[in-house]
């Protein structure tokens, strides 16, 4: 660190590890005691049970959180495929500063948006023919797909503008053709960043819920909707243990992804 001073450092130290137990720690810890709480009339949670834990494994809940692991692995795989293609054809248009430029513009857009804005703006475009997703679960595909795309854009483009151009020409003269390269070349050495874009959007939808509680259809409604539903209706306790089961099954698909990345990069 830059602070020389023991003191300032053990200051500094302190002020981090609050700050992390404040934010971080702290709901954690309220949500968990939450979850098996009979009842909390005190300051801390009385009568342990299991009961709210099995009810978030129950038939609905339990639907709920299939919809949101299906919504999140096909909204994350079309917005790595999108993503990447975007980066290795931004890197590929680095020579051209202002292409490049106008297609982080673009691509960055949905992430300067609110998650609303982009529920109610696929709802006026897509709620008439020709093109009809309202009602259906494509549209919640697509808005979570929209909402991380910039995120997994941004992932890959990094690692491919920071590839070393004579690699791809090395192989290019040995008279390997562009889509050769692109292949055997180019899109292995980017696996690392690609898998790290897909954790980050299965992360990102997995949690969404601003724009998805507007598109949602009712015969297919995510873990998130069902916990601001709970909320809403003033069953704290049940939403808190369906938020530990979204919790545990994103951590679990998390580490997944992360041993497939692993793999990836010794490769």
């Amino acid at each position: 660190m830059l602070l020389h001073a023991k003191s300032a450092r053990l200051a500094t130290w302190t002020l981090l590890a609050a700050a992390l137990l404040l934010l971080v720690a702290a709901p954690l810890l309220v949500t968990f005691m939450a979850a098996f709480a009979g009842s909390w009339n005190g300051v801390l949670p009385a009568a342990p049970t299991l009961r709210h834990v099995a009810g978030a494994l129950a038939a609905d809940n339990f639907s709920s959180l299939v919809v949101s692991l299906q919504t999140a692995v096909f909204a994350s795989l079309l917005a790595v495929l999108l993503g990447t293609w975007a980066a290795v054809c931004s890197a590929s248009a680095a020579a051209s500063p202002g292409l490049a430029r106008l297609a982080d513009a673009v691509f960055h857009l949905p992430a300067a948006v609110p998650s609303v804005v982009v529920g109610l703006g696929l709802l006026t475009a897509f709620s008439k023919p020709p093109l009809l997703l309202n009602g259906t679960v494509a549209i919640v595909v697509v808005a979570q797909s929209m909402l991380v795309l910039a995120f997994a854009y941004s992932t890959v483009s990094a690692a491919a503008r920071g590839q070393d151009p004579m690699v791809a020409l090395a192989a290019a003269s040995l008279g390997a053709s562009q889509l050769r390269v692109l292949l055997t070349v180019r899109l292995p050495l980017l696996l690392p960043a690609i898998a790290a874009a897909a954790g980050l959007a299965v992360a990102l939808c997995m949690g969404e819920l601003g724009a998805t509680v507007m598109v949602y259809p009712a015969s297919w409604r995510t873990l998130p909707v069902t916990v601001f539903a709970l909320v809403d209706r003033g069953a704290l306790f049940d939403a808190a243990a369906n938020t530990l089961v979204l919790l545990a099954v994103t951590v679990a698909v998390l580490a997944v992804i992360a041993k497939c990345r692993g793999n990836s990069a010794v490769r």
